[in-house]
Formats: structure tokens, C-alpha cells, sequence
């Protein structure tokens, strides 16, 4: 019998932010995290096939992001870590296993390192914990780092041109910049180029240094639960990998070949199996 993938949309109202997130499916629970320019959108091809596996499947828009609220401030890893774990709380999920790209990989570390005791498992993609292995990686570890950290500065210069600057990204940082449509681009620009969507999106990259600040904290205890770490060939490599060894235990992953920085987009269904498989063995330890 066929499996039902239908998703429900919902919010829940957790502290200062109101969380759109997307849930469908039966059995153990994943919550996929994104990253940026993009939404919980970035999961849909994933989604499905974690379903299928017997996954129940919360892909969360975070603050400032998607059809979430997009209040002033809160945009560090430890404070947005705690909405998602608030938004967990209030689907009575005792325990969940976390799924993070991007921007998105860097908050499900902080949640994993702050709520030890309620994840099982983390998937940590083309991202990096910053302000470990360097202390001025949050500031010049890509060149839009800086520049989305000045104040007022991008969201003048790039009002009205959302598309033309996003696509920049979906494009360059792609393998095959044909990954991610002109439909897909479509969804989102219509929420970074809403109100706020582009200066809530800035704040991630404006409190880097303070979320480089938590993370040289979390790091003094290391992660004991598995870790999935992976980086495309054609962006970040073997920095996931590396920099969950440094803040981890028990860590297994590599590199993904032919694969740019948009690895739900460009091989959801090599990374839907990794992830399947991975959490099966992760269950199977004593």
C-alpha cells in the first residue's frame, strides 16, 4: 500500500516568533533545518523518501525566513536553536533527530550541544561551526560574509534586485547551475523579497560572531551522539567533516562527488539514502 507523503502546513507560536513549518508522515522524527537563501522548500524532493522510510518529517522555515515571523533580533545559533527546540516542545516530541544545511547545519549543532539529552542523531551538510577552528572565521570565511554583515549597506544596494542576487548564489554555488529552476527560484524570492525577508536573512551573518562566541563554549563538551557529515565536491569538501570532528565524537561522512553547496537540491535522493541508512545504524547501536 502506498505510503501517504501529503504534508500539512502549520505554525506554532513559540516565544517571540510564530514557526511555519511543513509535517507529514509516521514513526520516528526528523526535523530538517535550512539554510540560506532558502526555506524549508529546499527539502521537498527529500521529504517524500523520508516518509517513505517511516520518518515523521517537521521541516521548519526559521526565524526571519520563509512564512516565519521576522522579528528584530535573535538571529544567533543558540537563540534560534532554542526556537526550534520550543516549537519541538510544543509537538510533544520527547526526542528528534536533526538534519541541518547551511546556515541551518550550524543552529541544529547548537541545538544537538544545548539539548544533548533530546537528540538522537545529527546530519550536519555544507556548513561549518564557526569560530572554532579559526577565531575570525565568522568574518571572512566567504566573501559575502562580510558584506552582508554591514549595516543597512545590502539591504539598500539589493532592494529590488532579489532575484538577480539570489540567483547569483542558487547558480555559482551549484555543480549544474540548472539544480535549482526558475520555478523553485520563484518560491524563493517571493519570501526574501517580502518585507524584511532580505534583512532578516542578513541577521544570521550579522550575529556570526556571537554564534562563534556560543560555539567555542558548546565545543568544550564534545557531541557524543553519531554524526552524518558532508560536503560537495564543488563547494565546502571536507570542511563539514572536519569541523564536526572537531566538535564531535563519534562522526563518519565525506565528500559528495559532483555536487555544489545545494545538496538537498542536487542529490536528494543519494542524500535521502545516506540519511535512511545512517539512521537505521545509528538505531542499531547499543
Amino acid at each position: 500500500m502506498p505510503v501517504d507523503t501529503t504534508l500539512s502546513h502549520n505554525v506554532a507560536e513559540v516565544g517571540d516568533v510564530r514557526l511555519h513549518y511543513a509535517r507529514g508522515g509516521r514513526g520516528e522524527p526528523v526535523l530538517l533545518v535550512h539554510g540560506w537563501p532558502q526555506t524549508w522548500f529546499s527539502w521537498r524532493h527529500v521529504i517524500p523518501r523520508l516518509i517513505e522510510a517511516g520518518h515523521d518529517v517537521i521541516a521548519v522555515d526559521m526565524r526571519g525566513a520563509g512564512d516565519s515571523s521576522r522579528p528584530k533580533t535573535g538571529y544567533d545559533s543558540d537563540t534560534v536553536a532554542a526556537d526550534l527546540h520550543a516549537m519541538v516542545q510544543y509537538l510533544d516530541i520527547p526526542r528528534i533527530r536533526l538534519v541541518g544545511h547551511d546556515n541551518g547545519g550550524r543552529v541544529a549543532y547548537a541545538y544537538a550541544a544545548n539539548y544533548r539529552d533530546e537528540v538522537e542523531s545529527l546530519v550536519f551538510l555544507e556548513s561549518k561551526v564557526l569560530g572554532v577552528e579559526s577565531d575570525d572565521d565568522a568574518q571572512k570565511e566567504y566573501w559575502h560574509f562580510g558584506f552582508h554583515q554591514e549595516a543597512d549597506l545590502p539591504d539598500l544596494l539589493l532592494a529590488g534586485r532579489e532575484r538577480e542576487y539570489l540567483s547569483f548564489f542558487y547558480k555559482r554555488y551549484a555543480f549544474d547551475p540548472r539544480a535549482i529552476t526558475g520555478e523553485e527560484i520563484d518560491e524563493y524570492v517571493r519570501c526574501y523579497a517580502s518585507l524584511g525577508g532580505m534583512r532578516a536573512g542578513f541577521e544570521y551573518y550579522r550575529a556570526f560572531p556571537e554564534s562563534a562566541r556560543q560555539s567555542r563554549e558548546l565545543v568544550k563538551t564534545k557531541l557524543t551522539i553519531p554524526v552524518l557529515a558532508y560536503g560537495g565536491s564543488h563547494c565546502m569538501g571536507e570542511i563539514p567533516l572536519r569541523s564536526m570532528q572537531r566538535v564531535a565524537q563519534y562522526v563518519e561522512g565525506g565528500i559528495i562527488p559532483q555536487c555544489g553547496h545545494w545538496i538537498p537540491d542536487e542529490k536528494p535522493e543519494w542524500l535521502a539514502e545516506r540519511i535512511i541508512a545512517f539512521h537505521g545504524a545509528a538505531s542499531s547501536k547499543p
